[in-house]
């Protein structure tokens, strides 16, 4: 079978394409090599080796069954007396439709993962090159069959030696290759048209992959050129494909009734996992097969409306309004001067809320695609970050209450109206976005959820739009005449609402610093502290000696850096305090409540009982606003006890990737996230973001 599949590719590919032949650059497409994990080994040990496989752009090589053309790579090896070569171990292929086939393999760069035995005998000091040959098939528009003659030195030794990077290199390949499948798979093949396949897991219906992929382990078990859609069921996810030619040709259902093959599925966040399964003829329930994921049906003109509305309500979240009070004084500073240099910080401010909302989007963006489980809000889960926070507050405090200023002669009035300028109206949008990290707004929570299953440059449209909602307002007085004339003029009374102003931004401090105890400890408070003492420290000396002689101010200023560097270092020992449990809204809510796991909720739900979920975190201000009024309420403990709802709190204070999976399976990025899982239902009812008594108390009492 393996030559008439060599065969075909060859005269598609080759005979097929003369003319493109010709354009063939000379020299291998391949280039390969033989890595061991580890280059010092011990006699009797297993050594893994991987045989990687760099191809140049646009060719491809084969997987196991490369599928309707190809044919697999191999790997002989030819070994000292005593030592022994491993199979090679595949990880998951991607699907390569070439004209009317459809093929398996890989693309760029792959390990084939192999091992090799080390006899006992070895004698350590000894230096041993091991030898292999590799032949393989690599295609484009033409077929080319290459091999090689690969070497591997090895050195004995009376204990192995690891290379970190190397063993990273090797856990990031095994990390690609099938796992044996927990769940139980059945198939059903209807007629010549439909065949189903059904992965049994109430785990995996909940999660909702966005899409799944099966690679049968023999070609012609299914029509690899048909869709493969993707369904859920109640207690698990089934796979609509058609059947190959082998069903009917060879009566596959009656004489060789396993259908064995890889899974591969793919989360909303983009990660994928492979499973290996072999799918015997059973019952397939009645599943509901989506044109789009859970996440992404909102459509890419609705999703930038929703995060251009969400971004324009952000703006009245109580995460922002400390640094919105800022902007405003600083409108308000402007507003008589010239048209032109209020339309000139409009401007400076929406372009550094705009640019910083798309730098996190980015960030978020990448990190995701680099493994990382993250949602919006992630930076708030690093200790070290909500310290930085604290203490940039605390300055902007100590700023307003006048202990230190960075330009001269700033007084009431028209001096104090040019002391921000564009380059301070550009640094408040950025750092308005950065405390606007812990909030959510309605419709933006849906947006983010679509933008996370979108392509790059999609997700940071949806970025931009959500930019643009937040800085409109601002941007909108700033150009507008009729709007300026509404805001009193600048004067004596200026000098008095910038003090107060000190007052919200001290109480971000503080509420940053009550986060940080949850996420670091009183180790971390501790630390947070002592920055804060010692910038308070240098901004008086900085401050206290501007009137002064030249020699005072110079040891003064003196005093003022190594007490800034000292808060700097301060705010280090965050990183090293003891990590504490958060325990976002255990302490505050009156129901009894229990934490979040996969494990825990499979289990209630499999005793049919009724589920409420509460996605949350310290640092999120709606979710504080909701707990106390909404889940303090008696209204909804009653209402709790009355129907025996299981109360499971997600607390995404620091970073859980199971709770970043539950926010990403429902189409979310951050929270809060309040989900209510019916008994018997196979999907759970999302409740809005913002809750009341009622609300709560009367979905939970629907049956």
């Amino acid at each position: 079978m393996r030559e008439m599949r060599f065969l075909l590719a060859m005269a598609l590919f080759l005979l097929g394409s003369l003319p493109a032949a010709a354009q063939i650059e000379p020299g291998p497409k391949v280039a390969p090599r033989l890595i061991a994990e580890r280059t010092i080994v011990a006699p009797g040990e297993r050594v893994p080796v991987a045989f990687e496989l760099q191809m140049k752009p646009g060719w491809h090589t084969y997987w196991i069954n490369p599928g309707e053309a190809g044919a697999p790579t191999e790997l002989k090896w030819k070994l000292p007396a005593g030592w022994q070569g491993a199979e090679l171990e595949w990880p998951y292929p991607k699907r390569l439709p070439v004209g009317p086939l459809m093929n398996y393999g890989y693309e760029g760069k792959v390990w084939l993962l192999t091992a090799v035995q080390v006899p006992a005998a070895a004698k350590p000091g000894d230096r041993v090159t091991l030898e292999a040959a590799g032949n393989w098939l690599v295609c484009r528009e033409v077929c080319i069959p290459e091999d090689a003659r690969l070497t591997l030195a090895l050195t004995i030794a009376a204990e192995g030696v690891t290379n970190p990077v190397t063993a990273a290199q090797f856990a990031a390949a095994r990390a690609k290759l099938p796992q044996t499948s927990p769940w139980r798979a059945t198939y059903r093949a209807s007629d010549d048209k439909t065949l189903d396949l059904f992965l049994e897991s109430p785990t995996l219906a909940s999660a909702r992959p966005t899409q799944a992929n099966f690679f049968p382990l023999s070609e012609g078990l299914i029509n690899g050129f048909m869709p493969q859609k993707l369904g859920l069921a109640k207690n698990g996810i089934v796979l609509r494909t058609e059947p190959g030619r082998k069903f009917s040709w060879r009566k596959f259902r009656a004489t060789e009734p396993e259908l064995p093959g890889v899974l591969v599925l793919t989360s909303a966040d983009g990660s994928t996992k492979a499973l290996a399964i072999r799918a015997q003829p059973g019952a397939v329930p009645a599943a509901t097969f989506d044109e789009a994921p859970v996440a992404g049906g909102i459509g890419i003109p609705l999703a930038l409306l929703f995060a251009f509305l969400g971004g324009l309500i952000l703006n009245l979240m109580p995460c922002v309004l400390p640094v919105l009070a800022m902007k405003a004084f600083a409108v308000a500073s402007a507003s008589h001067g010239h048209p032109r240099e209020a339309a000139r910080e409009g401007w400076a401010y929406g372009a550094g809320a705009i640019l910083s909302f798309l730098a996190l989007g980015g960030a978020v963006v990448a990190l995701r695609a680099g493994g990382q489980a993250i949602g919006w809000g992630f930076q708030l889960q690093e200790p070290i970050v909500v310290a930085g926070f604290a203490l940039l507050m605390f300055a902007v405090g100590l700023n307003l209450s006048g202990v230190y200023e960075f330009s001269s002669g700033v007084t009431a009035g028209e001096t104090l109206t040019r002391k921000g300028g564009a380059t301070g109206a550009f640094f408040t949008g950025v750092l308005a976005v950065a405390v606007a990290a812990p909030c959510t707004a309605p419709f933006m929570a849906a947006a983010l959820g679509f933008a996370l299953t979108q392509a790059t440059f999609a997700a940071l449209l949806i970025f931009l739009a959500l930019g643009i909602g937040f800085a409109s307002p601002f941007i909108a007085i700033g150009l507008s005449p009729a709007l300026l004339r509404l805001i009193p003029k600048p004067g004596a009374w200026m000098l008095i609402f910038k003090q107060a102003l000190a007052f919200p931004m001290y109480a971000a401090a503080v509420w940053l610093v009550w986060v940080l105890a949850l996420e670091a400890g009183a180790g971390g408070v501790l630390a947070t502290l002592a920055a804060m003492v010692l910038f308070a420290l240098a901004a008086w000396a900085w401050g206290a000696s501007r009137n002064a002689s030249s020699r005072v101010r110079a040891i003064a200023n003196l005093c003022a850096v190594i007490a800034f560097v000292a808060a700097l270092a301060s705010l280090w020992f965050v990183k090293t305090a003891s990590l504490q449990p958060a325990a976002a809204q255990q302490a505050s809510s009156n129901i009894a409540a229990e934490p979040y796991s996969e494990a825990r909720l499979d289990t209630l739900r499999a005793q049919n009982r009724p589920v409420f979920i509460n996605a949350t975190a310290a640092w999120c201000i709606t979710c504080l606003v909701n707990e106390k009024v909404a889940f303090s309420s008696d209204v909804v403990k009653q209402a709790f006890a009355q129907n025996k709802v299981a109360y499971l709190i997600a607390d995404w204070t620091n970073q859980n990737p199971q709770i970043t999976k539950l926010l990403v399976a429902n189409g979310r990025s951050g929270v809060p996230l309040y989900l209510y899982y019916a008994p018997g239902a196979s999907a759970p009812k999302v409740l809005p973001q913002v809750l009341t008594p009622g609300n709560v108390a009367e979905i939970v009492g629907r049956r």
